[in-house]
């Protein structure tokens, strides 16, 4: 009965944590995150060497490296250059950078999956450069990438709880706060990982929906 009323006590401050702290910091990063993904996208398909050099050099060093790591380089790494971040904005900057650097080869190949020939088309139709991206290319882009990008958005929540080794008071650590009062760590880890699970099945609805609007679209423009 103490252990129900435990969990009952305990759902709320959790649940809280997480309206109130990750999924608003899933929201930031995924939002900055996806401009600096397609920054690194175009400087990907450049054809300045340098820009390239540079733009695979951050995706590589990013994508081999823990998101761990990387929170850890910046909140107790900085500090010892002179550059002391507080805990949440440490924690959206290395989840932006991260989500910057996978999400940038999600773009990149939607990008390229677009025919050549509507470039020249384009062209021909007298549009610049910049009326080709915006008008053309990047909405028929976005339809291939955001099955991609929107599974990387579910996963961007569960990659939250990691921002809790820097003290963030997400939904982790609320359970752990909570744990290192009761002593009930079994009990409070599992009910934790339900209040993931909860927000994780929101999102996936909310991502079957919107992948349902776009295919009716899709359909609807090549009719």
């Amino acid at each position: 009965m103490e252990n129900i009323q435990l969990l009952v006590d305990s759902f709320w401050p959790m649940f809280k944590a997480g309206l109130l702290i990750s999924v608003p910091l899933m929201l930031v990063s995924f939002v900055v995150g996806l401009v600096l993904a397609f920054v690194l996208a175009l400087m990907r398909m450049s054809k300045i060497a340098p820009f390239k050099a540079i733009a695979w050099f951050v995706v590589w060093v990013i994508r081999g490296t823990p998101l761990l790591v990387q929170i850890f380089v910046i909140y107790f790494g900085l500090p010892s250059v002179g550059l002391v971040l507080k805990p949440i904005p440490s924690a959206i900057l290395a989840l932006v950078i991260s989500q910057g650097a996978y999400n940038s080869e999600v773009i990149r190949a939607a990008l390229g999956s677009i025919p050549k020939g509507q470039f020249e088309a384009c062209k021909a139709l007298g549009l610049n450069k910049l009326q080709t991206m915006t008008q053309i290319i990047i909405p028929q882009a976005a339809l291939v990438a955001v099955p991609a990008l929107a599974n990387s958005f579910i996963s961007l929540l569960k990659d939250t709880s990691l921002v809790s080794s820097i003290t963030v008071a997400e939904i982790l650590m609320t359970a752990k706060s909570i744990i290192a009062v009761k002593f009930q760590p079994l009990l409070l880890y599992c009910e934790a990982a339900f209040v993931y699970l909860i927000f994780s099945t929101v999102l996936t609805q909310l991502q079957g929906m919107l992948e349902k609007k776009l295919g009716k679209h899709l359909v609807d423009t090549r009719a």
